[in-house]
C-alpha cells in the first residue's frame, strides 16, 4: 500500500465532525453546529429560481463555464463591495468560489511554503486550521480579548516569525468565541501588516447577520496598499448548500488564484452561481436579511438567558452582537470531561481544544451554537447542561 503524503498524514479529522456523529442519535440535542437555523432558508424562492433557470438558461446552468465566475454576479458582487468600500475596479478584481472555505485554502495554496507561519486568533475556525495545517504551515496563535487580537502579542508573534505568510482573522463574530474586533484593533492589526510587509486574510461569513451593536468598518475598507484578502460567502445569508463564496484582492493576486482554483474544481457550481445572483436581484435581500438578524437575535438571546438563569455563576459566557456562536469558560477543572459528560446526557458541545492551533493544548473553553437547534432544544439543552455543570463545579 502506497504511504499518504506527509502534508496530509497530520492532519486530523475535523472535531466538530466527529462530535457531529454522536448528534445522529436523533435525542442528542447538539449545540455543536455550526449551521443556518432550518427556518432561514428560502425554500420557496429558491425552488422558483432554479425552476426559471432550468427553463429560460438551461445549457448556461448545467454546462462548463469560466474559472472566475458567473459574470453577472461578479458584478453585482463588485458593486455590492464597492459601496462597503471592500472593493477597487481599478487595482482589485474579485473571483468566486466553492464557498468562503475555498477562498482560504487557496490563500494558503498561493502564499503557503512548507514551515512558514500563519498567525491567526489563538481560537479559530478548525476548517481554515486544517487547511493550513495540509500545506504544512506553522500556525501561530495570538492571545485574544473581547475586543480582539492583542495588538502587543501580535507584534510579537511577527516579530518571532519573520516567514510569516499571512495574517488570518475573523473579526465580526468569530468563530469559535462570537467577540468582535473593535475598530481601534482593526486599525492596529493593519497598521502592523504594514509594518512587517504581510499580507492579511480577513474572513467575514458572519458580517451581514449584525443583530445588536454598531456596524465595524471591515479591515479591508481601510486598507490603503493592497495587503488585504478579503473573503465572502453566500453561506450564512442564503445556504451553505450551494457553495458560492467569493475572495477580493489585488488583480495579481485574483490571477494566481484564478490558476491554483483550475488545478482543482476548474469553476464554482455555476447553477448555485446563477441562484445567487437571481436572488440578489429578484428577491427583497435586506428584507430577506433582516428576517435573518431577527432569527439570530431571537435564539441568541434565548441562549443567553437561560444560560444565567441556570448555569453557575463561575462559568463565563461571551454576549455575542451577531453571527451564530458563543463561547463559555469554565473556572478550573476538565473541560474535556464536561464535554464528554454532558454529551452522556443528550447534549453536544465542541470542546475549545479543537479550535487551538495546537489541539493538545489546554482550554477551559466550549462553543455553543444557537443557530440550529430549535427554541425547545435551546431551553432543555441548556438546562441539561446546567445539571452537568453543578455536579463538576
Amino acid at each position: 500500500m502506497n504511504a499518504f503524503s506527509y502534508r496530509i498524514s497530520g492532519v486530523q479529522p475535523s472535531a466538530i465532525r466527529e462530535i457531529l456523529k454522536s448528534t445522529a442519535d436523533p435525542s442528542v440535542i447538539s449545540f455543536a453546529a455550526g449551521n443556518p437555523a432550518p427556518e432561514a432558508f428560502p425554500v420557496d424562492e429558491i425552488r422558483r429560481i432554479s425552476n426559471d433557470i432550468l427553463q429560460e438558461e438551461p445549457i448556461a446552468a448545467l454546462q462548463y463555464s469560466i474559472t472566475e465566475g458567473y459574470p453577472k454576479l461578479r458584478d453585482w458582487l463588485k458593486e455590492d463591495m464597492a459601496k462597503k468600500g471592500n472593493f477597487s475596479e481599478n487595482d482589485e478584481d474579485l473571483i468566486i468560489t466553492c464557498g468562503a472555505q475555498q477562498a482560504i485554502e487557496t490563500c494558503a495554496k498561493i502564499f503557503c511554503n512548507e514551515g512558514e507561519a500563519i498567525i491567526c486568533e489563538n481560537q479559530s475556525f478548525i476548517g481554515s486550521l486544517n487547511a493550513f495545517r495540509s500545506y504544512n504551515a506553522k500556525l501561530v496563535g495570538v492571545e485574544t480579548d473581547d475586543d480582539g487580537m492583542i495588538p502587543e502579542k501580535l507584534e510579537k508573534a511577527l516579530k518571532d516569525n519573520p516567514r510569516t505568510a499571512f495574517i488570518y482573522t475573523i473579526p465580526n463574530f468569530q468563530n469559535p468565541t462570537g467577540i468582535t474586533t473593535s475598530l481601534e484593533r482593526r486599525k492596529a492589526i493593519l497598521e502592523l501588516a504594514y509594518k512587517y510587509n504581510v499580507l492579511i486574510v480577513e474572513d467575514n461569513p458572519y458580517g451581514e447577520l449584525r443583530f445588536a451593536g454598531i456596524d465595524v468598518p471591515t479591515i479591508k475598507s481601510m486598507d490603503t496598499k493592497g495587503h488585504v484578502i478579503y473573503a465572502g460567502s453566500f453561506s450564512k445569508v442564503l445556504s451553505p448548500g450551494l457553495r458560492v463564496g467569493y475572495m477580493i484582492a489585488a488583480k495579481s493576486i485574483i490571477g494566481k488564484a484564478t490558476v491554483a482554483l483550475q488545478t482543482s474544481t476548474v469553476h464554482a457550481n455555476i447553477w448555485a452561481q446563477m441562484v445567487a445572483y437571481r436572488f440578489v436581484t429578484e428577491v427583497n435581500f435586506e428584507e430577506h436579511l433582516e428576517k435573518l438578524r431577527e432569527i439570530y437575535k431571537r435564539k441568541c438571546s434565548l441562549m443567553l438567558n437561560s444560560l444565567k438563569f441556570s448555569m453557575p455563576m463561575s462559568i463565563a459566557f461571551t454576549e455575542p452582537e451577531g453571527g451564530l456562536f458563543l463561547w463559555g469558560t469554565l473556572p478550573r477543572g476538565d473541560m474535556n470531561a464536561f464535554c464528554k459528560a454532558a454529551v452522556a446526557e443528550k447534549v453536544a458541545v465542541v470542546p475549545g481544544n479543537a479550535f487551538l492551533m495546537n489541539e493538545k493544548g489546554v482550554s477551559y473553553s466550549f462553543r455553543l451554537n444557537y443557530s440550529t437547534p430549535t427554541d425547545e432544544q435551546i431551553e432543555k439543552g441548556v438546562e441539561i447542561l446546567a445539571k452537568v455543570a453543578k455536579t463538576m463545579f
